[in-house]
């Protein structure tokens, strides 16, 4: 493991709380809107981070747009804030994780509901769908519609 790697990882979780904190209090752009730092990466030698966000509502084009010309406002901000020597080049990027967790999510959803339709349905077949009191299962009648 080389020497510098703990204190990048140091400066970048620096850096992602001091920006959202600026982002947070001084940023008034109102492209951005609703962002989440989500991580940041430093390079070796510090002249470059790639800050990783996420943003609500879909303004992705617009919330790019307004960090990038932001990037200097918040680059010398940093630089007041945290007392190195070299500050980074913030480079902005869309982190998608969020939005592909979210679509897992409802895939697995609708496998899991699909999966316990379809339990439902054999059930009703070998049942008869008639219930104890000769009225019929609600389920089974709603699943026979939608045949």
């Amino acid at each position: 493991m080389p020497k510098g790697y703990y204190r990048t990882d140091r400066i970048a979780e620096q850096i992602q709380r001091e920006l959202a904190q600026l982002l947070r209090l001084e940023l008034k752009d109102p492209r951005i809107g609703m962002i989440t730092l989500t991580g940041v990466d430093v390079t070796r030698d510090y002249s470059h981070a790639k800050v990783f966000y996420t943003t609500l509502g879909g303004e992705r084009k617009a919330a790019q747009e307004g960090l990038e010309h932001a990037s200097g406002f918040l680059r010398s901000q940093l630089a007041h804030a945290m007392k190195l020597r070299v500050m980074p080049q913030l480079h902005f990027i869309y982190d998608p994780s969020i939005e592909y967790g979210a679509r897992l999510s409802r895939l697995i959803d609708q496998a899991v509901a699909d999966d316990q339709l379809s339990q439902d349905a054999s059930s009703c077949e070998s049942s008869g769908s008639l219930s104890d009191h000769d009225k019929p299962d609600v389920t089974c009648v709603l699943q026979k519609k939608q045949k």
